[in-house]
């Protein structure tokens, strides 16, 4: 898919909910000092990673957010699960870094762009209706799930299905800021963050808005999704500070996480007329899929890249540097090296964010443009961490021991699924 994009829409605001910090200048502290976000999960009970280690987002917790993140909201916290409270406290945290006052935009000019996963309620909150149908601890009763289960599910949370949709952070997000302009909301996993800003741009530019709230919110580190991954990947493990190795020869699989980023996007008529900070531009975007093949995942990058630098007009020679998808995972680094290989060649400098951050998910990609648009703000382009050697016959430039100081401030974010799908964006600052 094609979506033709120019400069005239700005990044004004950065809210993020990460790993390594839950506002600006924690996150950007973390990156500079190379520390990663990986440690024993707390707030979250259990998890099937190993060592129960993961990217969990610290002092985040139902009593924490009602006095803070999510003052504002504290009524709806208890109608949203974790990921949905990560993506709304995000928001409301990067609307008040942009500077816009509540009422200072007409309600019809400001509107929600919001990418999340499928969401999963834990365990316990089925236990009462899944012993309903259980008449011996080997036989379960389909027919009545639906039936007596549910009637008998004295333990059900208020308005339960609400709590799991991933509509619902683009709803609350709206009501929370009197947003009725157009609000929409993609789930397309990882690549749901990049869609989301071409969708996004999209509206500003067709004149149907003046600003986008424009996000994501993910995670993989969630009880249920937590037990999912150990089975379709492979988890790292060893010190927790080690394990995620990006690209490097000796990666030895995924560190799964939960994250939430928005970014306020804006018109720039809009934004110099109210005199706003300017982090950067959105210059292009592309995206692209592969279906049956595991062998497509590069082709489908390569057409996803070409795609967006044909749409900001450059080309890869111009770039500063990507940000790249990669994860740790063993095969599919592979994939996204020879693509960017192919695309941008040796000489262009590569970082891999999850290598503090994890994997996210949906909540991914937009929280790894903010780590390039902190990282350019303060003249470097982040190392990536625990980066030695790259697979035999690999000639990537990746960013590795010390930080990359530049003056090159147009960059390109990649993003690819297990499923298939493939987006990219190019950014200058």
């Amino acid at each position: 898919m094609s979506t033709s994009l120019s400069g005239d829409v700005v990044i004004t605001g950065i809210g993020v909910m990460s790993p390594i910090g839950t506002d600006l200048q924690t996150f950007w502290e973390n990156i500079a000092a190379g520390q990663c976000g990986f440690r024993r999960t707390e707030e979250i009970s259990y998890v099937a990673t190993p060592g129960s280690i993961g990217g969990e987002v610290r002092d985040f917790s139902d009593a924490s957010v009602k006095k803070g993140h999510l003052k504002a909201v504290r009524k709806q916290v208890n109608v949203m699960c974790r990921e949905i409270q990560l993506g709304v406290a995000s928001a409301l945290q990067a609307l008040e870094n942009s500077g816009i006052s509540p009422g200072s935009v007409p309600p019809e000019r400001i509107g929600v762009e919001f990418g999340a996963n499928l969401m999963n309620s834990p365990p316990e909150v089925m236990i009462d209706a899944a012993r309903a149908c259980a008449a011996d601890s080997k036989t379960f009763d389909y027919d009545t799930w639906g039936l007596s289960g549910g009637n008998r599910f004295e333990g059900m949370e208020p308005k339960w299905l609400l709590k799991y949709l991933p509509n619902m952070p683009a709803c609350h997000i709206g009501i929370a800021i009197d947003a009725r302009g157009p609000n929409n909301s993609l789930v397309q996993d990882e690549a749901s963050g990049n869609l989301a800003i071409s969708e996004a741009v999209g509206i500003i530019r067709r004149g149907r808005a003046d600003v986008m709230v424009t996000g994501t919110t993910g995670t993989k580190l969630n009880s249920v999704k937590s037990a999912h991954h150990s089975h379709w990947d492979t988890l790292a493990d060893g010190p927790a500070e080690q394990r995620c190795r990006p690209f490097d020869r000796s990666r030895r699989g995924e560190v799964i996480a939960e994250a939430s980023c928005s970014l306020v996007l804006e018109s720039r008529a809009h934004a110099e007329a109210r005199g706003a900070r300017i982090y950067g531009s959105i210059l292009g975007a592309g995206s692209s899929c592969y279906l049956d093949d595991k062998t497509g995942e590069q082709t489908a990058i390569e057409t996803a890249i070409r795609i967006a630098l044909k749409n900001a007009g450059i080309t890869a020679e111009q770039l500063g540097h990507v940000n790249a998808c990669a994860s740790g995972n063993l095969i599919r680094d592979a994939y996204e090296a020879r693509a960017l290989q192919a695309m941008v060649g040796s000489s262009v400098p590569v970082t891999a964010a999850k290598s503090y951050l994890g994997s996210a998910g949906s909540g991914s990609t937009l929280t790894e443009i903010a780590f390039s648009l902190m990282g350019l703000k303060n003249g470097v382009i982040p190392k990536t961490l625990n980066f030695a050697a790259g697979d035999e016959g690999s000639d990537l430039n990746v960013v590795s021991g010390e930080h990359l100081p530049t003056g090159n401030k147009i960059f390109l974010k990649t993003s690819v699924t297990r499923m298939g799908q493939c987006s990219a964006v190019v950014i200058g600052v």
